[in-house]
């Protein structure tokens, strides 16, 4: 099983991290034979898996529940689950809490979105034994605030200030840090700036690695296609095309056939 100590040496060894989301113990055990670096339990299992626009609704019973799941189907992976929405705004006892439940579900770390006001709730976090992964950029729980889904920091003072959270969450000891819509020189710029590593979305081939949605890499949702996906297998005419002929076999009688019933 990979631990932080592999991220740190991934940096080092420019050897870039592959990170895949999963939310449920079907997908888990699939990416569980494969080589992925790490498991996202991604509070975008709120938009994939229950259909909400947005991830403000997950709460961390719900992403613990998602957390177990991913951990029993893939209990050699390296997994990291997000903190939900202002779970690291209440203090440092509730986050605290909030990590311990998702650790005792099977992650290995917990990830957390920005660093401005609560930096030094990431630090007790990590000088608590919890290993924590950032998140700067584009920050999903803050959609509101960012007036919608957009390229971040495009300008020269959000540029510097990016620069600025990333060396905040280096400082306060996360062990690496997912850089999200935000331009691709300025994700090399923070990439080289940094000792941890920098895991993009929409960042860039500059970073030390990519993680992606698994159903957007598989091109389940063929009515979803942000510029930073590529999709890697046609997913949804795969799954539609099983249907159909699972659906003509009943139709024809043709399933079950006798070898698939019981004498």
């Amino acid at each position: 099983m990979k631990t932080i100590r592999d991220f740190a040496a991934a940096k080092i060894e420019h050897r870039p991290l592959v990170m895949v989301t999963a939310y449920d113990a079907w997908s888990a055990h699939l990416l569980a034979g494969t080589s992925v670096d790490c498991l996202l339990v991604g509070d975008s299992a709120m938009m994939v898996m229950h259909g909400e626009s947005n991830t403000l609704g997950a709460t961390p019973e719900l992403m613990a529940l998602h957390t177990r799941a991913v951990a029993r189907a893939a209990p050699e992976q390296f997994i990291v689950a997000d903190m939900p929405f202002l779970a690291a705004r209440r203090g440092s006892a509730p986050a605290l809490d909030c990590a311990a439940q998702l650790l005792r579900a099977g992650a290995h770390a917990v990830k957390i979105e920005g660093v401005r006001g609560h930096a030094g709730v990431i630090r007790h976090l990590v000088e608590s034994g919890v290993p924590v992964m950032a998140h700067l950029g584009l920050q999903p729980q803050s959609v509101h605030a960012l007036g919608g889904y957009t390229v971040q920091a495009r300008n020269a003072a959000a540029a510097a200030q990016l620069l600025e959270d990333a060396a905040a969450v280096e400082a306060a000891g996360a062990f690496a840090v997912v850089l999200e819509c935000i331009p691709k020189k300025l994700a090399g710029q923070v990439t080289s700036a940094l000792r941890i590593p920098t895991i993009g979305i929409g960042a860039g081939a500059a970073c030390d690695g990519q993680v992606l949605v698994l159903h957007d890499l598989l091109g389940f949702n063929p009515d979803f296609s942000p510029k930073f996906v590529r999709r890697f297998a046609n997913g949804a005419a795969l799954v539609r095309g099983g249907v159909e002929r699972y659906a003509r076999a009943v139709r024809n009688r043709k399933f079950p056939a006798a070898q698939e019933s019981f004498s």
